[in-house]
């Protein structure tokens, strides 16, 4: 297809595209208006600390995919996906209601309970969507539906983000909040209704509901596949580098760039629209092609515009005459240096999009057919297991090591020469023994 953007005329794509759109739309809305709300009203409330309030509540979204990744994995391989999807954005309306509730009574367990129950819904939705793909498009259209994914996905995150910093300015915010996530669950469920029909893989499959036992003979399973035990390794370690980079763009929008939140929003989409034309642009560079072909430009990427990040940050001179002033978009235009700042954020997102959707691709072509929503769950494990690793290290840098924050993004583009150098040998090593996964079979 020589345009993947004609993909979206394909009730194939444009169903699921809008569906997996709208869920991580109101993911974010939902968990960026609860983190406003912990911070700015139910810390003084309960007497809490924010910070103990926002790390329980980041936890609570993530557990779930260590818990249900490799069960979910199970029944996205037993069932007909286009049912099991309406029935999971059922779940989600329900949710999101019992979110609802939370919000206009302030009853803040509740809210923690909803979170829980939405990662979780999330945890069950990823295997169908990443093993929907390679099913659902031919040989030549699977790296630009992919990129159109990536793009999406980077744009619900960015996009829910301020719709939740705008709907919690309104009055009667809670009540708007709530409004919203409902409407949007709705939105999501229909559009869910349009995802044709598409088979069971394995429908004989008996599942193991013993999720620790699951977890476990997913993961060995996936250690004997070593070409995507490392594609996943890949995919994993750009959700830990995008989370040390993206989790600080608040600190260090206010601290060293003595921005306001203007300039957080600002940032984050630079990053996010660096991630989806990076994604887009696969397809043409590629030439439709599964191909690792731009892997090493997106490892390059990642690094050199991470170091040059510190020396940016480290070069800038800012002062205000009042130290409660903090400045504006266009104030920091006007400061030389701010421009290396935004290029830097820009260009690293652009090298991230070139580096996660080759691997996502590789992932759905090269696994087995018969286990590819099992690999996508083991995907699932991993992503949650580096980016809790991500929260960790990036504690121990800055609080216990005394690092600075431009500091961290050196060390991060430093260790990702050393990770993206082991993983490509990695890849180009057991590529061999790979095949790949074709609509029609599998061919070397």
């Amino acid at each position: 297809m020589s345009n993947q953007f004609q993909l979206f005329k394909r009730r194939r794509f444009s169903a699921m595209f809008f569906t997996q759109f709208l869920g991580a739309f109101n993911d974010n809305i939902f968990k960026q208006a609860l983190i406003l709300v912990l911070t700015y009203t139910a810390a003084s409330k309960l007497g809490v600390e924010v910070s103990i309030l926002n790390n329980l509540a980041a936890m609570l979204f993530i557990l779930p995919y260590f818990l249900f990744s490799a069960l979910a994995g199970q029944i996205a391989d037993k069932y007909e996906k286009s049912k099991l999807t309406q029935f999971i954005k059922l779940l989600e309306l329900v949710i999101m209601a019992v979110a609802a509730v939370g919000f206009v009574f302030e009853w803040y367990a509740l809210l923690f309970v909803a979170l829980f129950l939405m990662g979780t819904h999330s945890t069950f939705f990823g295997p169908i969507k990443y093993a929907y793909l390679p099913q659902a498009m031919k040989e030549d259209e699977l790296v630009g539906a992919n990129g159109l994914f990536q793009m999406g996905t980077s744009l619900a995150i960015l996009v829910g983000m301020i719709v939740a910093g705008i709907l919690t300015q309104l009055s009667q915010s809670l009540y708007w909040i709530s409004a919203t996530v409902l409407v949007v669950a709705v939105l999501g469920y229909l559009a869910a209704r349009y995802i044709p029909n598409m088979p069971a893989m394995q429908p004989d499959l008996k599942i193991n509901w013993n999720i620790i036992t699951t977890s476990l003979a997913t993961v060995r399973y996936l250690y004997s596949l070593p070409f995507l035990f490392f594609i996943i390794l890949g995919n994993s370690w750009f959700w830990f580098y995008g989370a040390t980079f993206l989790t600080q763009v608040p600190e260090f929008s206010k601290v060293i760039l003595l921005g306001d939140e203007s300039v957080v929003i600002f940032l984050l989409t630079l990053f996010s629209v660096g991630v989806s034309i990076g994604s887009v642009l696969c397809k043409t560079l590629t030439k439709n092609k599964v191909s690792l072909r731009l892997l090493p430009f997106g490892i390059a990427g990642l690094s050199i515009f991470a170091i040059d990040l510190y020396f940016s940050l480290s070069g800038l001179d800012i002062n205000v005459n009042n130290d409660t002033t903090l400045l504006g978009i266009g104030d920091l235009f006007n400061i030389s240096g701010s421009w290396r700042v935004f290029a830097d954020l820009f260009l690293l997102g652009f090298s991230g999009g070139l580096y996660i959707v080759p691997l996502y691709a590789s992932m759905q072509a090269y696994a087995p057919k018969s286990h590819r929503a099992r690999i996508v769950g083991a995907n699932n494990i991993f992503n949650a297991i580096f980016m809790v690793t991500s929260a960790i290290f990036a504690i121990v840098i800055l609080n216990v090591l005394g690092f600075t924050l431009p500091q961290l993004f050196l060390v991060t583009g430093l260790l990702n020469i050393v990770f993206g150098a082991f993983l490509y040998i990695k890849l180009n090593k057991h590529i061999k023994h790979a095949v790949i996964q074709t609509n029609d079979g599998i061919a070397p």
